[in-house]
């Protein structure tokens, strides 16, 4: 019967959200927009289930605060470095370059958390990773010296994400 029922509704509060969502977005609470909710709340997740991250068992509370705080400084920082660049571009310090990053960390999920705090960081972009997964390039707006880039994403990000999600 469990399984049934999992089977019917993979992910129930992503069905809620949907039907919710499709009702604030029609603006209306009729019979026939609630009937289509309902509908696409059971189908998008049965036909989407593929597309669904593995399950996550975090750990480590205090390491999830801590990364946060990371980034959000180095986005403050950044966002200031970014400015610099654009209000000043003569005093640009470092040429653009991208740099090759060596992955220890394999959890998709985790590799997914560093793809958005990569991409979520003015001046930097998530430009490609190995098939193997063993190997990340970056775009970075300045840099001084790759060794301190790969350094600093090693130690600020990819292994905190280890921690949480390994």
């Amino acid at each position: 019967m469990k399984n049934l029922m999992k089977s019917i509704f993979p992910a129930p509060l992503l069905s809620v959200a949907l039907l919710v969502l499709w009702l604030l977005l029609n603006r209306s609470v009729s019979s026939g927009y609630i009937v289509l909710g309902v509908l696409l709340g059971l189908l998008i997740p049965v036909l989407l289930r593929g597309l669904r991250p593995l399950p996550v068992r975090v750990s480590h509370p205090l390491t999830i605060v801590r990364l946060a705080l990371q980034v959000v400084w180095d986005t403050s920082v950044s966002n200031f470095n970014v400015l610099r660049f654009l209000l000043f571009p003569k005093m640009r310090r470092h040429p653009a370059a991208f740099v090759h990053i060596p992955l220890d960390l394999r959890d998709p999920n985790g590799l997914a958390v560093l793809a958005m705090i990569v991409c979520l960081t003015p001046g930097t972009a998530w430009a490609e990773i190995s098939r193997d997964r063993s190997m990340l390039l970056i775009h970075a707006l300045e840099v001084n010296d790759e060794q301190e880039v790969i350094d600093h994403i090693k130690q600020c990000y990819e292994r905190p994400l280890m921690e949480i999600f390994e």
